[in-house]
């Protein structure tokens, strides 16, 4: 594959100067290229598909059986199979996005044996129906096999132990589970030699993270934060933008929302071990850090939250949470402003979930609306909405699964495909931390950004400082402000 060496590469229709095909892979396949700490995406994808055959199909497990899984609404986990509570979830998910994903790659003779694991057996019959309706029912050609942790009679909050052994070095976990059991899941697969997929946030405090980096490290594991935000075309040509020429860090504003049945949907979680920045306003926390690297770097963090909906239906945590960062330009120590508000009290709309932004630099700015992509549809049982086939293409093409170029399946895939090319010594993990992919190692600043802003709301909305070595990139701590 020839790479890349010019930080600063952009292509323009096409990419025939490294791989000799057109920009537009297919009639789905949207073209990003990204600047320093990145590759062609697109290009690298070439790669995986014309060496494809002659590299292993991996083993996934999916580790959560939850809405994102599954579409399912057995339980808070949330990107698996869509179904949670015994029920198809209420949201924009479809047949899920994890497990759908992994038995289309599984049909593409990428994955081999793929597994599942929850806490409550009991709950996988109704999750095996609700996947054979809502995908083998509906796709060609999946085969729906998938061995299930812990068993169909059993309970058990640690079968991710049993459903780890099982596999073996260089398989892959993909782990959609509540925020605080990410650390003791991921630490487990990584010790079990297996590579590592996490759903924002990867955990929730800056030790943990540098913990499972050093693990990852040791153990010569790719470990990355699922944060699909970075393959939406609106979102990575904004980056390009800002990275191509609109100077210096000035000002964002960021807005992430989803209806307030959602409470109902996360009510096992929401406000006994996370809250709503960390489940939405990590995406827009990820852009910047993706998009400013070597830019700008978070210093300080003050966090503010609105209250009253979630704790009229007794769940004890904030609707709404602003934070609030100040960023320091890494080449004159200018600073900028961050304001990133989520919230899960919002009615319901057109779009499951509102989510734009804009950005200002010093030479120009960006509005981004992710929500209204300009494609509507009304149906006499749905009503009117807002839709986005670019992230996930759920209607069927001759009876086919056809959404392989929606950027949530290549969220997935890209890392699978790195796993395999990894697994057979053509690469190894270090080489994805250009951005490529939201690596372990890339992702710090992210992570201190919320822990910061947790800790600023339990502490009455005092502001915290994140600490560096000298002029270096990385975290290292976070302490409160002290006033002068």
């Amino acid at each position: 594959m020839k790479r890349h060496n010019d930080a600063n590469t952009t292509h323009g229709d096409g990419c025939a100067d490294c791989c000799g095909r057109s920009s537009l892979r297919d009639e789905h396949i949207y073209h990003n290229s990204h600047s320093q700490r990145g590759v062609i995406i697109d290009c690298f994808q070439h790669s995986f598909e014309n060496n494809s055959g002659r590299m292993e199909k991996v083993n996934v497990l999916m580790m959560g059986t939850g809405e994102y899984t599954t579409y399912s609404s057995y339980n808070s986990f949330y990107f698996f199979s869509g179904y949670v509570g015994g029920q198809a979830a209420d949201s924009d998910k479809g047949a899920g996005v994890v497990a759908l994903t992994m038995f289309d790659l599984r049909r593409r003779n990428k994955v081999d044996r793929i597994g599942m694991c929850g806490v409550n057996g009991k709950k996988f019959p109704g999750i095996r129906q609700h996947m054979q309706r809502c995908i083998g029912d509906v796709y060609g050609g999946m085969d729906l096999k998938c061995e299930t942790f812990p068993s169909d009679n059993e309970v058990n909050p640690k079968a991710y132990i049993d459903g780890c052994k099982s596999f073996k070095a260089g398989d892959v976990a993909v782990i959609f589970t509540p925020d605080d059991t990410h650390f003791d899941i991921a630490m487990e697969c990584i010790n079990n030699g297996m590579h590592v997929m996490v759903t924002k946030p990867i955990v929730q405090t800056l030790s943990d993270h540098q913990k499972l980096a050093k693990a990852a490290a040791e153990k010569g594991v790719l470990v990355a934060v699922e944060v699909h935000k970075r393959l939406d075309p609106f979102y990575a040509d904004a980056r390009d933008r800002v990275r191509g020429g609109l100077g210096n860090f000035q000002y964002m504003y960021a807005y992430m929302s989803q209806p307030k049945h959602q409470l109902e949907t996360f009510k096992a979680w929401a406000g006994k071990s996370s809250d709503i920045s960390y489940y939405l306003n990590s995406h827009h926390v990820d852009w910047s850090e993706w998009t400013l690297a070597s830019i700008a770097r978070p210093i300080r963090v003050t966090a503010t939250g609105s209250t009253g909906v979630a704790k009229a239906k007794g769940m004890d945590t904030e609707d709404s949470i602003t934070l609030t960062v100040q960023w320091e330009n890494v080449n004159d120590k200018t600073l900028g402003c961050a304001v990133y508000t989520s919230s899960w009290a919002a009615p319901k709309s057109d779009v499951h979930s509102q989510q734009r932004f804009f950005y200002m630099g010093t030479q120009g700015e960006i509005n981004v609306d992710q929500a209204h992509r300009g494609c509507t549809v009304s149906t006499d049982q749905a009503g009117f909405a807002s839709v986005n086939p670019l992230f996930m293409k759920y209607t069927p093409t001759n009876g086919m699964f056809s959404g392989q170029g929606s950027y949530g399946v290549r969220s997935f895939e890209n890392f699978i495909d790195a796993c395999r090319e990894i697994n057979s010594g053509a690469r190894k993990p270090s080489n994805f931390d250009d951005g490529s992919l939201a690596t372990v190692h890339t992702t710090q600043q992210g992570t201190a950004i919320l822990e910061a802003g947790r800790k600023s709301l339990d502490a009455g909305g005092r502001p915290m400082d994140i600490e560096y070595d000298g002029d270096g990139h990385e975290p290292t701590g976070i302490k409160p402000h002290e006033f002068a």
